[in-house]
């Protein structure tokens, strides 16, 4: 499983933000406001999923290396990811 690296700017289909790439770091794969994804990956940034679900976050958890992460679930397959929380993230009154 490769990383690619992908700093595309999206509209959030939970709650419409507009969401710009990260200036520094990781890439951006959620929405910063509502902290929602998409299942557009099978191995991350490969955008071969045929799913295409919302991912709602389920839960935040907190990794030694990789600092907060967020637990998502798609709503139309099920299945689950962990995408690394960014800087500008809106963590604050997100409850598990």
């Amino acid at each position: 499983m490769a990383f690619i690296p992908r700093q595309e700017p999206f509209t959030c289909e939970n709650c419409g933000y507009a969401v710009e790439p990260l200036k520094r770091g990781s890439c951006r794969s959620h929405c910063s406001k509502c902290l929602y994804s998409k299942h557009v990956d099978n191995d991350p940034g490969d955008r071969l999923s045929d799913c295409h679900g919302l991912m709602r976050p389920e839960g935040i958890d907190q990794d030694g290396k990789k600092g907060f992460v967020i637990i998502h679930k798609c709503e139309k397959c099920g299945v689950s990811k962990r995408n690394k929380a960014a800087p500008d993230d809106e963590l604050h009154g997100f409850s598990n």
